[in-house]
């Protein structure tokens, strides 16, 4: 089995709305673009209540401000936060955790790859400016394509690895974990497998590590013994995962909540300081290939990533994802330097 490793590299009362009038104590969130994803994030995570400032930035003004406003005036049925919405950049500083959900929109019918180009020239005109105003914060990128926009962001800016990364196959390996619980009629919470590599097509799942309540899957069997995760159910499973994002968009136009919810879920890691292993996308040195940024198990807490997890691969994985990385940084050598 090899392995392949992600390497070792005060009160505000900032509201321009005038929302929300409790001063704010503890952490501040960013969440730079208004739209279904970012909007979708804030609401989940002033529900699960991740910090105690939330602050939407996005240049569209009448937008921004109209989220904000409708967030703010539900925090009466949510633990107790200040909502912020702006079309100045000024409304994200002094941020802990900056997530960047702003981005070209994903058609039906494309791939994610395929918006390489427009998204790091977005990235180009965002990221200067809220790195002035929120020099110390932890980057969360959650835009497609993800791992390409993630390593095009760490070249450019020279943010630490370490405190700029991407939501990567999280949402993934959602997916992955949800649809085996369903064949097995488990609860989702007792499966643990990952999906690695690229945020798309070329994704990996790593079926050698991958446990149902400690049981191997491949060993975990039926009411008769006969073993339900068969290579055929393992391999329609993936098709299923990968394509579950096109088939979304292809019926309602974009998806938000499942991604919303898992951007939620690392910055909750970040701020709680919780050491949650998460499979973000971040920039490693693959074997063969040079360095580029996919998603590995990694241990996120409160300076973003602690350390990575040496999850042993088969050789089949090892070179599916030599194959990932490839295919990542092909895209990114057309584009990263755009």
């Amino acid at each position: 089995m090899s392995q392949i490793s992600v390497p070792d590299v005060t009160p505000r009362t900032h509201d321009p709305l005038g929302v929300h009038s409790v001063e704010a104590r503890g952490d501040k969130v960013a969440i730079v673009g208004a739209g279904a994803v970012g909007s979708t994030l804030a609401y989940a995570g002033l529900m699960r209540g991740f910090a105690r400032t939330v602050a939407l930035y996005d240049i569209n003004t009448a937008k921004v401000e109209a989220e904000a406003l409708d967030l703010a005036q539900g925090i009466q049925f949510m633990p107790e936060a200040t909502v912020e919405g702006s079309s100045d950049v000024a409304v994200c500083a002094d941020a802990d955790v900056v997530v960047v959900t702003a981005g070209a929109k994903q058609q039906p019918g494309q791939s994610r790859l395929d918006l390489a180009a427009a998204t790091i020239s977005l990235m180009d005109k965002v990221l200067p400016p809220l790195l002035e105003v929120a020099p110390n914060a932890v980057y969360i990128l959650v835009t497609n394509p993800v791992d390409v926009v993630t390593l095009a962001a760490i070249k450019k800016s020279g943010v630490s690895p370490r405190k700029m990364f991407g939501s990567g196959t999280v949402l993934d390996s959602s997916r992955l974990r949800h649809m085996v619980a369903q064949e097995c009629n488990v609860a989702v919470g007792n499966v643990h497998a990952y999906i690695a590599g690229e945020h798309g097509d070329s994704e990996v799942p790593l079926w050698s590590s991958a446990t149902i309540g400690g049981v191997p899957i491949g060993e975990w069997h039926d009411d008769d013994g006969r073993p339900i995760m068969t290579r055929e159910v393992r391999d329609r499973i993936h098709r299923d995962v990968v394509q579950s994002a096109y088939k979304i968009i292809e019926g309602k136009g974009a998806t938000n909540y499942a991604i919303g919810i898992a951007g939620a879920r690392i910055v909750e890691a970040v701020l709680g300081d919780q050491n949650r292993i998460l499979p973000v996308s971040t920039l490693i040195d693959f074997p063969g290939v040079g360095e580029v940024c996919m998603s590995l198990p990694a241990v996120i807490g409160r300076g973003g990533i602690k350390h990575s997890v040496p999850v042993p691969l088969d050789p089949q994985e090892s070179d599916a994802l030599e194959s990932s990385a490839r295919s990542i940084l092909s895209t990114y050598q057309k584009f990263g330097s755009l």
